[in-house]
């Protein structure tokens, strides 16, 4: 029969002092993680504002050195292909919301029966021709003090535009009124806390009406080194209104403007649909011409 052997007290504290050693490398790595993490310390998490603006710009460079370092390396991978008659490695695709944004099924396509319903939509005899777009501007009935000055800038914009105080006057009576004095559209500014903060716009005689909010709105007059513009009708870029919504919202703001626009003005107004928001830009452009050196 076989028996255990007992253990020996040496042989005890040779294992405990094994023990000891590993307790002491394990409490190292926890050490060295606790540091790591403290260094990882992210901007948020600073409370002293002078601090927390530091870190965040030392983390800010640091990007930018290692963006830089990307750059050169991709660089140099390009030139040394070339000089090797290989082709380049293909360049990464950043990701943005538009590219990476799911097929919308609204979208208007070039037989859709929408573009078939061109003619006989509520603002066809403004796009052909047969009629001049006639604008009537008005506010809410309590005023802001930036109210005035984005008015002026509307009736600039938009020509044939008439302002009409609005008084005490209903919204119905005041659109019975523009019928009658053969408008085509009405457009109403609303302000809050003493700022426009959204338009309303009605085609006349039947409708239809559109409401928009207004976001970032800067005037002409707080533009640095700004332009001044001409009584030229302008010129009307309208981008990206290619869903079905896009599309009768294109054609709304169309019947806002006259359909021959005058090039010798150079004056552009444009409207670019992007994630749902309606970015709008009034400007005018000029020729460079480039001198020709002769020697």
């Amino acid at each position: 029969m076989g028996t255990k052997r007992k253990k020996s007290e040496s042989e005890t504290m040779e294992d405990y002092d094994d023990d000891v050693v590993l307790d002491k490398k394990e409490k190292k790595k926890m050490k060295q993680m606790e540091k790591e993490k403290k260094k990882e310390i992210l901007p948020s998490m600073i409370k002293n504002k002078e601090k927390r603006s530091a870190v965040h710009a030392k983390l800010k460079l640091q990007k930018k050195v290692e963006k830089r370092k990307k750059l050169k390396a991709r660089d140099a991978e390009e030139k040394r292909a070339l000089e090797l008659g290989e082709e380049p490695p293909p360049r990464k695709i950043p990701r943005t919301i538009e590219n990476t944004r799911e097929f919308d099924e609204t979208v208007c396509k070039p037989d859709d029966e929408l573009y078939a319903g061109n003619d006989a939509d509520e603002f066809s005899s403004v796009l052909k021709r047969e009629r001049i777009p006639k604008i009537l501007i008005t506010t809410s009935r309590f005023n802001s003090t930036r109210g005035p000055a984005f008015i002026s800038e509307l009736l600039e914009v938009i020509p044939n535009a008439h302002y009409y105080k609005r008084g005490t006057y209903d919204l119905k009576k005041i659109v019975e009124y523009a019928k009658k004095q053969d408008f085509t559209s009405l457009i109403v500014v609303h302000t809050n806390r003493r700022e426009p903060d959204a338009l309303l716009i009605i085609g006349l005689p039947d409708g239809p009406t559109a409401h928009f909010k207004l976001s970032r709105l800067v005037l002409r007059k707080d533009i640095k080194n700004h332009g001044n513009p001409t009584s030229h009708e302008p010129e009307l870029v309208l981008t990206n209104f290619t869903t079905h919504l896009g599309h009768r919202i294109g054609r709304l703001i169309q019947s806002l403007f006259p359909q021959e626009p005058n090039f010798r003005g150079r004056r552009v107004v444009t409207f670019h649909n992007q994630r749902d928001y309606i970015f709008f830009r009034h400007h005018r452009y000029i020729f460079e011409t480039k001198e020709s050196k002769s020697g």
